[in-house]
């Protein structure tokens, strides 16, 4: 049985969030075919391209992203605050910016000056699209259907590029953060595409690895959107190296694996086992949420449920 997104994400509210979007059929449409042998890779740039184009309109901060070859996972905070404290001008700038007017196929400028004071002088309008720079949903929709609209350009065809809607997680506290975004940050490795974390082309942990030198032992902080700084007790450097050192743990010897051992390097209190179980079964074990037993409880009372499903194996180190 579904259940309304809304249960999930409730709107206006702040929460962070793990969501996933497929190609349809899972097919290769942002990588390798294997089958035909053509190449999507810069379909993946597109991806990427958006998604910081995006955190730069919405209230929406990128906490991590992976664009892999069939599917995009990224952990998403949502920041209404900051939405609140734009003006009337501000919205209408920024959404605009989403859907600029077009005449002949071609931006004007001038007409998506007009467009916003048009925009800016409807309190009514500016308050839904208030909300909507503050949704989810709106920065998911507003990810998924200029990138299927260009591929089935390209490809000079009609018909979904996604599969539906994209599937959310609810991540309910630091220690489900920490997780979720190791786990995006490691998709590369995982799959076998990549070798190490710097080989992990198209993710977030990429991104970090560039900027590293500048950041240092500054507190870890978002990728692209509104400020986030210090939404987790840890450094961007620790960060890291937790995950490069996630990467060397979860299947030692096996495919998806980072070569040689390190030393853990963990938050204060974060039991290595327990965390390193939820790295491993955000998708696997985890359902609609993700949290510490005590965390999904109040989240299942909040949304006038009696629990929220977790598979038996991932019950017990919560």
């Amino acid at each position: 049985m579904g259940y309304p997104r809304s249960l999930l994400v409730s709107p206006g509210a702040p929460g962070t969030f793990h969501c996933v979007s497929r190609c349809v059929r899972r097919a290769f449409l942002c990588g390798r075919d294997p089958l035909s042998g053509r190449c999507f890779d810069h379909r993946k740039d597109w991806i990427e391209a958006r998604l910081h184009e995006l955190a730069g309109v919405f209230s929406i901060s990128v906490l991590a992203y992976a664009v892999m070859s069939n599917h995009v996972h990224v952990a998403l905070r949502v920041e209404p605050e900051h939405a609140a404290s734009w003006s009337d001008e501000e919205v209408a700038e920024r959404w605009v910016r989403l859907f600029p007017a077009r005449v002949d196929g071609v931006i004007d400028r001038e007409a998506c000056r007009r467009k916003a004071w048009v925009l800016t002088g409807n309190a009514e309008r500016i308050s839904l699209l208030r909300q909507r720079l503050a949704d989810l949903s709106w920065f998911m929709r507003c990810l998924s259907e200029p990138l299927a609209r260009l591929a089935n350009g390209e490809d000079r065809c009609t018909g979904r590029f996604w599969e539906g809607r994209f599937r959310c997680q609810a991540l309910l506290d630091d220690e489900a953060v920490l997780a979720c975004m190791a786990y995006v940050d490691l998709n590369p490795v995982r799959a076998g595409v990549a070798d190490d974390l710097p080989g992990s082309a198209y993710t977030s942990i990429k991104q970090r690895l560039g900027k590293s030198h500048d950041r240092g032992e500054s507190p870890l902080r978002e990728v692209a959107g509104p400020a986030a700084i210090g939404f987790l007790p840890i450094s961007e450097q620790d960060y890291i190296r937790l995950v490069d050192w996630a990467g060397r743990q979860l299947a030692p010897g096996k495919r998806g694996v980072i070569d040689e051992c390190a030393p853990p390097v963990l938050p204060a209190r974060l039991d290595p086992n327990a965390w390193l179980a939820k790295v491993s079964g955000i998708e696997s074990r985890f359902c609609r949420a993700i949290g510490s037993a005590r965390a999904l409880l109040d989240k299942a009372q909040e949304i006038g449920q009696r629990w929220l499903m977790v598979r038996r194996v991932a019950r017990l180190p919560m």
